[in-house]
């Protein structure tokens, strides 16, 4: 892997990329390390769609049925909770969307009799991806559920003249707390070739373009 000098120290020193993602980055790019190519990778099963967990970040539309009034659009604070007419703060994050209804429900019984609720996710939060090494733009980038690694390299203004194209590693921490480092091929995802077609990122993924 080739870095110019140069380049290599302000990107470092840019004051908004965490410290402590960025070493951990940085330390598996100096190191050849472990990693799993991703034709061979196996994503851990997916949570269901109906079991989604809310996050703070999310917006949430709160219905409460013939009570407009009580009813309102949030969204989950940092502390995760949300903020309603009648009850105030409400914890919202680590807990399904019908378990909120439910628990909105159970609170308003007190003010209201019979409330019906219904709680649904109207926007999610951005991920948030770290993008490392040999890009144009090393950053941390918002970007939409769902998007692959394509949209963070375009995000980062593609790969530099020195990157090693062959060698793109994403760095994801799974739900058992392991950390994977999963190679990619520029090429492959270019030409939507193999498992780097359908590929998508999550929240948190770290790439790291040698």
């Amino acid at each position: 892997m080739l870095w110019n000098g140069e380049s290599m120290r302000s990107r470092v020193a840019l004051p908004w990329l965490s410290l402590a993602v960025l070493a951990v980055a940085l330390s598996a790019c100096r190191s050849s390390g472990e990693y799993v190519k991703i034709d061979d990778y196996k994503a851990p099963a997916e949570t269901p769609e109906n079991e989604y967990l809310i996050r703070p970040g999310d917006i949430l539309q709160v219905r409460v049925m013939g009570q407009d009034a009580v009813s309102a659009r949030a969204k989950v604070r940092p502390d995760g909770k949300i903020s309603l007419p009648l009850l105030s703060d409400v914890v919202a994050a680590g807990v399904t969307p019908s378990a909120l209804a439910k628990q909105i429900q159970e609170r308003l019984g007190k003010f209201i009799v019979n409330p019906s609720v219904a709680v649904s996710l109207e926007e999610p939060r951005a991920m948030m991806i770290s993008v490392l090494g040999e890009v144009a733009k090393v950053g941390s980038y918002p970007l939409e559920q769902g998007s692959g690694l394509m949209e963070a390299m375009a995000a980062a203004g593609g790969p530099t003249q020195y990157a090693s194209t062959d060698r793109i590693v994403v760095i994801r921490r799974e739900p058992s707390g392991n950390r994977v480092r999963i190679r990619f091929d520029y090429d492959a995802l270019t030409q939507l070739r193999g498992a780097a077609a359908t590929f998508r990122l999550q929240n948190g993924d770290v790439i790291v373009v040698e």
